[in-house]
């Protein structure tokens, strides 16, 4: 008797598994979709038919923040609560894993598709977040078409061996060391990171007199906003500014940086050329 229930519990725990991958993978192509999500909308704006994705977060027009900001005008914005998403009758809707969890939630239980993105910590995970949507999307050889043109174009940029060391430095001393998609950038296009060096694994804080220290050959700092935040006021400590006078500096927009996309790769491209303009 004892194996009988063994058995049935194992069985359903198949079939759960079995429908738990087929919410991803099988079914006919959602015709409307919404995303509420950066980096979701992203990918989808690349990989949807027309017609098919109906909304966008607001953030998706956002030129600070995306990097598509021109192409996300054409589409519907949303705020991402969940009643207003209900309102637009999706048949899918796309999110990141740290999405409001109660958004979700009452998402799912109003009976709505939601798919769950993970972030990115590398450039393989780019190439396997660019599969995933076009399999929940239903566009399977434009999901590998767009890979195969990411490897090519990776293939060309990558750095043959790392010659130089780079930095990147935010407000309040934030950087990201190992384990982090801005890290595998910063590797592909040939440089160290210096934050990866001095043990930083994820984002954190790197003081100030270290990174002087470090010295390192490029230093990478994103657009300043002064005085949004007292965070900015190392941006401009005389002792950053002295480093800045003996390293080679780069400013950087955040879009090409924040999201797993095939846009990445204009980031190492852009530090690409910085390398070559120091040898």
């Amino acid at each position: 008797m004892r194996g009988c229930v063994r058995l049935s519990r194992l069985i359903a725990l198949g079939l759960a598994l079995a429908l738990a991958g087929a919410s991803v993978s099988a079914g006919p192509a959602p015709a409307r979709v919404v995303s509420i999500n950066l980096c979701t909308d992203q990918l989808a704006m690349m990989l949807a038919a027309p017609g098919q994705l109906v909304s966008v977060s607001e953030l998706a027009a956002d030129p600070h923040s995306s990097a598509m900001a021109r192409e996300a005008r054409a589409y519907k914005a949303n705020h991402g609560r969940a009643e207003e998403v209900y309102l637009l009758d999706p048949d899918l809707v796309l999110a990141g894993a740290y999405t409001d969890p109660a958004t979700v939630g009452m998402l799912r239980r109003v009976g709505l598709r939601v798919v769950q993105f993970d972030t990115v910590k590398s450039l393989d995970d780019t190439r396997a977040l660019i599969a995933k949507m076009a399999r929940v999307l239903g566009h399977e050889e434009a999901g590998a078409a767009l890979i195969a043109e990411f490897d090519a174009r990776l293939k060309t940029l990558r750095a043959g061996e790392t010659t130089h060391s780079a930095a990147l430095y935010h407000p309040n001393g934030y950087s990201l060391g190992n384990g982090t998609l801005a890290d595998d950038i910063l590797r592909a296009a040939g440089f160290s990171n210096v934050a990866r060096e001095l043990g930083l694994r994820g984002g954190g804080t790197v003081p100030l007199e270290r990174l002087v220290m470090a010295a390192p050959d490029l230093l990478i700092r994103g657009t300043p906003l002064p005085g949004a935040s007292r965070s900015e006021a190392v941006m401009t400590h005389p002792a950053l500014a002295a480093l800045t006078a003996d390293t080679a500096g780069l400013r950087i927009t955040s879009p090409d940086w924040i999201c797993g996309t095939p846009h990445v790769l204009d980031a190492v491209e852009t530090l690409v050329t910085a390398r070559e303009g120091l040898q």
